[in-house]
Formats: C-alpha cells, sequence, structure tokens
C-alpha cells in the first residue's frame, strides 16, 4: 500500500500520494480547475508540462508557481484563484 500524506489546498487538508505534482493530487481529488481568466472562465491543468500557465497557484507565499511541476511535499500551504499569477 502507497503511503499518503497531505497538504493545505486554501487551508483545507488535501491528501497525496509521494511523487505526484501538486496538479496531480488536484485532480486524482475532483479538482479540475482553480484559476479563471479574466473573462470568467475556468483554469486548471492544460498542457501539464509547465509551457502554459493555465495551472499557477501561490506555493508557501511564493506566487507564480505552475502546480503540474511542483512536487507535493507535506505541510505546503498552497492558495489558488486571483494573484497566484505575480
Amino acid at each position: 500500500m502507497t503511503a499518503v500524506t497531505a497538504f493545505t489546498v486554501d487551508g483545507e487538508p488535501l491528501p497525496f500520494v509521494p511523487g505526484q505534482t501538486l496538479a496531480a493530487a488536484l485532480v486524482a481529488s475532483g479538482r479540475t480547475a482553480w484559476r479563471t481568466t479574466r473573462g470568467g472562465r475556468p483554469r486548471g491543468i492544460f498542457c501539464g508540462i509547465g509551457v502554459c500557465h493555465d495551472c499557477l497557484v501561490t506555493v508557501d507565499g511564493a506566487g507564480g508557481q505552475r502546480a503540474c511541476l511542483v512536487q507535493a511535499r507535506p505541510g505546503m500551504a498552497v492558495t489558488t484563484g486571483e494573484g497566484d499569477d505575480a
């Protein structure tokens, strides 16, 4: 059996399997969008390889992090939504 641990997303714990990226853990939990465009269209993981900027999140206070590239670690504080492109 694979060990499961957690990080927080917008203050809520989110379990993940070691080796998962933040985006993989978000999608595994059923969350496919965590940002919106200026026009209100949902955005989440798109390319999955760090080329686009659709999956941006803030990790431990550092904005503009691509969720598809950041490996999940126990205790990380991740926030989503507007302002994550900073």
